[in-house]
């Protein structure tokens, strides 16, 4: 996966967010999402800047521990550009060339088949 960290700890969270710490959950969507600094949350929390980056340390190891262990990141990437593939061959089924629908079928049927497994 090479996506820039912003994005990537936003997947981590929809993915995995509930299984922080309420206090994490808030330090993460307050720095990755509203862009707040560490100095802001340390102040609007009366703790350290330092207390504030070991949460968020810990937070990002912790969702990223889970996407190692379960991978339902990654699976997800993949069914996305498995669907955008056959959305694109799809749409130009008109180009005269047959294949293009039977291919669109098989990367369907992969999909369905990577929810069974």
């Amino acid at each position: 996966m090479s996506m820039d960290k912003v994005t990537m700890m936003t997947l981590l969270c929809d993915f995995y967010g509930q299984l922080l710490t309420k206090r994490q959950q808030k330090f993460i969507e307050l720095y990755y999402g509203n862009d707040y600094s560490l100095g802001e949350i340390a102040e609007n929390y009366g703790v350290s800047r330092q207390a504030v980056y070991d949460t968020l340390k810990r937070a990002e190891s912790t969702l990223r521990n889970y996407e190692r262990k379960l991978g339902l990141i990654d699976k997800f990437l993949k069914q996305r550009n498995k669907l955008a593939e056959a959305a694109r061959l799809l749409e130009e089924h008109n180009k005269n060339s047959p294949g293009r629908i039977a291919r669109a079928r098989e990367i369907l049927q992969e999909i369905l088949e990577m929810d069974r497994g």
